[in-house]
């Protein structure tokens, strides 16, 4: 077990990315992958994996290798030297990682994973909100669990192959697969694999999705036939899985404020044979009105804080800010009260999100029931799902059902009106 110096220096490239220049883990790493045409599968598996690992444990490793951001070449290596230590690494003699202090390394770690907040890698004030919203001692084993790497999760597209099917050919490839009881449709990897370059994606025959994630569209209870809405559609995983469980029939209506991420959901819609799928930007308030009352299914993927994914997103622990949660909050209440009127009378609502935090979720639940356009609505159940007790993503998911409309006396003495001259013919 030794540090390859080409795969090192790639890695501090792309960690400089992602501390000093504000880029997102996971299109560097993208980019660091695609570098060197030579490298093998464990070559890449070695960036990709270096590269989120600093990533998540940032603050921990900056606090031993005594360094503050911004962070400078030297600092970036002197917390690469850490990882590497940690990781039981023999250092190499090279210039950047001459005098690396591996006992005091060691000495610090054991020092400074007496405080949480430290030990879990996350700002004083994530831990301070984990603590108030979730109590002590289910955000101490929460944290723990999100910064275990995320487990990848395939969701077989129904509308193409089955899972069985898809095991095999996976199986082929030496990719080997663990089906999930809960899920209907879920295949976990038991390797890290880079399946997109298989021709089994590229026919469409799997997405790559949380298995978690795979529970909001069955929530919803979609069927055949039916005019669903995906409010909040983005590139549209949870949208090809409801056009899977309608089995391409009926009309799913996918809309979001961005056109790139629904040029996005075109393509996978391509690859995936959704043909039942129509593409709409929300760029003013007739989009919405226009479907007042018209929709059998409304799903609200709320945009949230992304408390419940930091596994699979571990620079979002150093990118969030309190302010950006608390914008969340008034932008999920108003997208609520604004997206639910699409339900037609006895039609449902799903709101989900994968955040773990109330505020985000049962608390904006009970706020919107309050509401003049929330009391159309009776509760009909909800789940909020931990990272901790699933093993996968943490997300909040609540069903509502709007009531049948309730005639007003007007309209009651229409209808008794024209019952009696019917009776009299």
């Amino acid at each position: 077990m030794r540090l390859h110096r080409n795969l090192v220096y790639t890695t501090i490239d792309s960690l400089n990315a992602i501390f000093n220049e504000g880029e997102y883990a996971d299109k560097v790493v993208a980019r660091a992958l695609k570098k060197d045409k030579r490298w093998g599968s464990s070559d890449r598996k070695f960036v990709a994996e270096t590269i989120y690992e600093v990533v998540r444990w940032k603050r921990l490793y900056a606090e031993i290798a005594e360094v503050k951001e911004p962070f400078d070449r030297d600092n970036l290596w002197r917390m690469f030297a850490v990882w590497a230590v940690l990781r039981g690494y023999p250092i190499p003699d090279w210039r950047q990682l001459e005098g690396t202090p591996e006992r005091k390394i060691k000495g610090r770690f054991d020092e400074l994973s007496k405080v949480r907040a430290l030990k879990e890698s996350i700002p004083d004030w994530m831990d301070e909100l984990g603590v108030k919203e979730l109590g002590e001692k289910v955000w101490a084993t929460e944290i723990t669990a999100q910064n275990q790497p995320a487990k990848v999760v395939l969701r077989v597209n129904t509308l193409k192959t089955t899972k069985e099917v898809l095991r095999a050919i996976l199986m082929d490839l030496n990719i080997e697969t663990d089906p999930l009881k809960s899920q209907p449709d879920a295949l976990v990897l038991k390797e890290r694999a880079n399946v997109f370059m298989t021709d089994a994606f590229k026919q469409g025959f799997f997405e790559v999705q949380d298995a978690n994630s795979q529970l909001v569209a069955a929530f919803l209870d979609v069927k055949p036939g039916m005019r669903v809405v995906d409010t909040c559609a983005g590139a549209g995983g949870k949208t090809l899985h409801m056009a899977a469980l309608m089995e391409n029939k009926g009309l799913l209506i996918a809309m979001d404020l961005y056109e790139s991420k629904l040029k996005q959901l075109k393509i996978r819609a391509k690859r995936d044979g959704a043909f039942n799928i129509e593409y709409r930007i929300i760029d003013s308030t007739k989009i919405i009105k226009k479907l007042h009352q018209k929709a059998d299914r409304v799903l609200i993927d709320a945009p949230c804080s992304g408390l419940g994914v930091l596994k699979r997103n571990p620079d979002a622990k150093w990118k969030l800010k309190p302010e950006f949660i608390d914008n969340m909050r008034k932008i999920q209440a108003e997208v609520l009260e604004s997206y639910s009127k699409i339900v037609k009378p006895g039609g449902k609502l799903v709101y989900a999100t994968c955040s773990i935090l109330p505020s985000e979720n049962q608390e904006q639940i009970a706020h919107f029931l309050t509401t003049d356009i929330g009391k159309e609505f009776n509760f009909v159940k909800d789940q909020k799902i931990l990272a901790s007790e699933s093993g996968f993503d943490g997300f909040y998911m609540a069903l509502l059902e709007r009531k049948e409309e309730v005639l007003k006396p007007k309209e009651l003495k229409t209808i008794k009106e024209t019952a009696e001259v019917k009776e009299e013919k």
